[in-house]
């Protein structure tokens, strides 16, 4: 549907929710048809009769559930019986709208989140961003697509020669016409941004067999059997037949599913074949993503054995070598810890050595510019570290260096910082200054921990309020015996040997 049915006066006076992305996705499969019969997210009936017998509630074969929350402040606004009060336009997260939806029911799914169900209309032009002319309805795809066999491959990483072998005696062995599906609605499972992948597909399509390419806006969930039940789904509605499997979940939702043979590399005439026709001194194995994302952070080429020169030049322009890469240097610890001080010095050294650009996040500039008005709670706090992690990440995105140093007590928050870099291609370094209270409280240069004791400070990390050490930092640092030059030399080593810093000679 490319237009909104709904009067003008209520669109104009209805409330506005960003789904989560993954939700978002789901909204534009609806909107384009590919999830059809479905016309909206799924009521509560439909998730009872969804649960119990494996259909919808009208008896209609559904694999699984397709839902939609939002929080109890926009769920208070909405109701299904008041036609004034039963419609939300949901937006993308630059908060352009992209859909209305009639709600027909809401219902309570967990503290202050409220689960909404109720068919969507598209608003606007149909959605921006790259490679738009790729993302078609399967209407448009099917009428497309010559008929007979077609055969799916849904490609969330890039085509290396094997799985271009594997895709080429497929379709050879089924006189399949050859349909390439590219989830576009998020970082795939290396970590590539959606048209960096887009690119490095097309960058194989000489070695295809004729193909049709369309863009689709799928995300995993971390559940790989609801996620193989919904691609499949999507496969069949673009006018799939027979889906090539490309991970270890076989499930096709009514489709013939193909499992292709492992493939290895013949040295005696350059040709892949199943591993077992090839004697092992002439056999090489294909190389595992660990192993091709290890010479791409080193800076060495992919062997044309593996990969085409093309897709090896895409992979080296979004992933560069680690010492030309973004990076985000993250210190967190109490205060007194010694934490901004390394940070100073670290970012001071760097700016000698001149091999980057350099960003530091710390001190006055932070809380006047990016944090001014924020307290202490909870949700400040998170909200600090998420603005700085934020900053980091596109500063990190175009290739600099941030040197960032706040408290961080929360695990969630820096693990939504850690997120966000590598989401924009950048390295993620979290450092825990692990200096222990006591030591942190003995110099108390402002007083704090003093004023916290007597009860003068509310919120003081360490004293009356928790702070969550890492789990997950790259390196511990406590400054308790350690002078700042050795700290600093200990965090540069790190980068250095890690492959994010030069070596210096001599």
């Amino acid at each position: 549907m490319n237009g909104s049915l709904l009067p003008e006066d209520v669109l104009r006076d209805a409330p506005s929710f960003t789904p989560r992305p993954y939700e978002l996705a789901d909204l534009e499969l609806l909107l384009s048809g590919a999830y059809a019969p479905l016309t909206g997210f799924l009521g509560r009936a439909d998730l009872v009769s969804l649960a119990r017998r494996g259909q919808l509630a009208d008896g209609t074969p559904w694999p699984v559930p397709v839902t939609c929350e939002v929080p109890g402040e926009v769920a208070s606004t909405l109701d299904p019986a008041d036609p004034g009060r039963r419609t939300l336009v949901l937006t993308d997260l630059e908060g352009a709208p992209v859909a209305a939806i009639e709600i027909a029911d809401v219902w309570r799914t967990g503290e202050n989140r409220f689960g909404i169900g109720g068919r969507v209309q598209r608003m606007g032009d149909g959605g921006h961003g790259p490679f738009q002319r790729l993302r078609r309805t399967p209407e448009e795809v099917r009428a497309l697509i010559p008929p007979g066999r077609v055969l799916g491959v849904i490609a969330d990483r890039p085509l290396h020669r094997p799985q271009l072998a594997q895709i080429a005696h497929a379709a050879r062995t089924l006189a399949a016409h050859l349909l390439i599906l590219i989830p576009v609605s998020g970082p795939g499972p290396d970590g590539l941004p959606p048209e960096a992948l887009v690119r490095s597909i097309f960058a194989a399509r000489d070695r295809m067999p004729p193909a049709t390419v369309v863009a689709v806006p799928l995300l995993t969930r971390g559940d790989e059997m609801r996620d193989a039940l919904l691609r499949a789904r999507v496969a069949a509605a673009y006018g799939v037949s027979h889906i090539l499997s490309t991970g270890d979940t076989l499930s096709g939702a009514g489709l013939r599913v193909l499992v292709p043979r492992e493939l290895a590399y013949d040295n005696r005439d350059g040709q892949w074949r199943w591993r077992d026709d090839i004697p092992p001194r002439n056999r090489r194995l294909a190389m595992s993503p660990a192993e091709i994302d290890d010479l791409l952070d080193r800076g060495f080429p992919l062997p044309e054995w593996h990969t085409p020169p093309a897709v090896a030049k895409e992979l080296s322009r979004v992933r560069p070598p680690r010492r030309h890469r973004g990076l985000v240097v993250f210190f967190t610890g109490l205060s007194g810890s010694g934490k901004s001080t390394i940070a100073r010095n670290l970012a001071d050294a760097m700016r000698e050595n001149g091999d980057r650009t350099i960003t530091l996040l710390d001190g006055d500039v932070v809380r006047r510019e990016l944090t001014a008005g924020l307290g202490f709670s909870k949700a400040d706090r998170d909200r600090n570290v998420r603005r700085i992690g934020w900053v980091a990440a596109e500063v990190g995105r175009h290739r600099g260096m941030a040197v960032a140093c706040p408290i961080a007590p929360y695990e969630a928050a820096r693990a939504a910082a850690r997120k966000m870099a590598v989401e924009a291609g950048a390295g993620f370094v979290l450092v825990h200054v692990a200096t222990p209270l006591e030591v942190c409280e003995s110099r108390d240069r402002k007083g704090l921990y003093a004023r916290a004791r007597a009860g003068q400070l509310r919120g003081m990390t360490g004293i009356d309020d928790p702070y969550e050490e890492p789990t997950d930092a790259e390196l511990t640092v406590d400054t308790t015996t350690m002078s700042v030059p050795e700290a600093v030399e200990m965090v540069l080593s790190h980068l250095v040997e890690n492959g994010w810093v030069e070596p210096k000679l001599g």
